[in-house]
């Protein structure tokens, strides 16, 4: 082993704070020290993967960066509409990668296996159902579709073509997830009631007032072929080129951004197909800047009763203008405790369970009744339930964080690169991405319609 491996390898196990033997942290070094062999291992010529990316804004390149942290990977192209972006990934990624303004001539290229569709929403189904037919291996960025209507269309293509196929919403690979998935489906925290699932955010950029360059204009932005999908065609506008995610016609608001973390990640750690029962609420409070979708959202979503889990309500939130500062978190209750995930990085499990004995006196209806009856009650009650009845267990808690340095993104597309080389399932597909994704488009339809939205889980429609 080398040095650097056993030196993560012992970050980790110290990363996890147990009370209890029956719940160690053995399993989650084991895995993580198999997926670090996998990484390191050597990849021959023949199972080099050659990506391009499509949609060289933020997420573009941080994808291209973590995908390019797999061992085996080479960048062949970018696609961009912008031209500063271009000139950037040749700056960043070598003057030799191919680009272009027209992602055909991506999808065209033979020595292109895999591509990463990071483009604004409104073109990610679009460009991955046209990857797919063209034989590549698609990672997708979330929500894999602009309106739920694209839904079982991608999905079919995935499923005519056997494209390998990646949502990426990353925290359904983190080891955080991962291990707090093993001991909630053994039962830590009893039977789940409820859910609570914030982001919370304080900073402009946090709210999409992002920076656009000096030359930004018709003649470096290809707005045709930006607004070639839509229906209604807009002049020229830098905020809703650069900062798209602010606008309906080309984004899907906070619910597709970000509530669809949230779910993700409630629906890996309940194996869940997802809500039958979606209604949100929101409004723009602060920043009155143009855009048409909520800067603070909420929503409560019903899932019903299944094979995989109990009834259960989720409460999603996100506000764009929080006094609370930056933060991100789901929390899980149980009849028997909390599963607290502070956003991918780490989880707290606290444990409490009632007493045997339902309890008398105090804040009760007992002192209201004549004082025979109070003692005929207590005497009965004395009789009944023993001092250990009346007792709250003391159950032991669970502490766990994920290592310095550790990105759960490598780890969502090392994911993405074994199934390509191996045909080994990936970890969100695209049945996993659309049950996850509907849901959260669903809450803008149900605040821009003001009503209930009825879905289907199991059938993924609308009902």
């Amino acid at each position: 082993m080398s040095s650097d491996r056993r030196k993560f390898i012992k970050q980790l196990g110290g990363t996890i704070v147990l009370s209890s033997a029956a719940l160690s942290g053995f399993a989650a070094i084991e895995d993580h020290e198999r997926r670090l062999l996998q990484v390191e291992k050597r990849v021959s010529a023949n199972d080099k993967i050659r990506i391009a990316t499509i949609g060289m804004g933020i997420m573009g390149f941080n994808d291209t960066h973590a995908a390019l942290s797999c061992q085996g990977v080479e960048l062949v192209g970018c696609c961009d509409l912008y031209t500063g972006r271009l000139q950037r990934a040749k700056e960043v990624f070598g003057a030799n990668i191919f680009t272009t303004a027209d992602y055909r001539e991506i999808l065209d290229r033979k020595d292109v296996d895999a591509v990463i569709i990071a483009t604004s929403d409104n073109w990610h189904s679009t460009i991955a159902i046209e990857a797919m037919h063209k034989g590549k291996a698609v990672y997708s960025e979330k929500p894999m579709v602009h309106y739920i209507s694209e839904g079982l269309n991608e999905i079919k293509a995935q499923q005519e073509t056997k494209a390998v196929f990646q949502v990426g919403s990353q925290r359904v690979s983190s080891l955080a997830f991962q291990k707090a998935k093993e001991l909630y489906q053994a039962g830590a925290i009893g039977q789940i009631n409820s859910v609570e699932a914030s982001f919370n955010r304080q900073n402009a950029l946090g709210a999409w007032q992002y920076t656009i360059p000096l030359d930004a204009s018709p003649q470096t932005v290809d707005w045709n072929r930006y607004q070639a999908n839509e229906k209604v065609k807009l002049p020229y506008d830098d905020n809703r080129f650069f900062r798209w995610r602010n606008y309906r016609e080309y984004g899907t608001g906070v619910a597709g951004d970000l509530f669809v973390h949230l779910l993700s990640g409630i629906h890996f750690l309940t194996n869940s197909k997802g809500p039958d029962k979606i209604f949100s609420i929101g409004g723009t409070y602060y920043w009155k800047d143009g855009r048409n979708v909520p800067d603070v959202m909420s929503a409560v979503i019903e899932y019903p009763e299944s094979k995989e889990h109990p009834a259960f309500q989720v409460t999603l939130r996100v506000n764009f203008i929080s006094g609370e500062g930056e933060r991100s978190s789901t929390k899980i209750i149980g009849s028997e405790g909390v599963l607290f995930m502070d956003d991918d990085q780490g989880f707290t499990i606290s444990k409490n369970k009632m007493p045997v004995a339902p309890g008398i006196g105090g804040w009760d209806s007992l002192s209201t009744f004549p004082e025979a009856m109070q003692k005929k009650l207590m005497d009965n009650y004395n009789a009944k339930y023993t001092a250990a009845d009346r007792q709250s267990p003391s159950l032991p808690g669970v502490t766990y964080h994920s290592p310095e340095g550790y990105n759960s993104s490598n780890d969502h597309f090392a994911n993405f690169m074994d199934a390509i080389r191996t045909g080994k399932p990936v970890v969100e597909d695209a049945i996993f991405g659309f049950r996850a994704a509907a849901p959260c488009l669903a809450c803008n339809d149900s605040y821009f319609q003001n009503k209930v939205i009825h879905w289907d889980p199991v059938n993924m429609k609308l009902v």
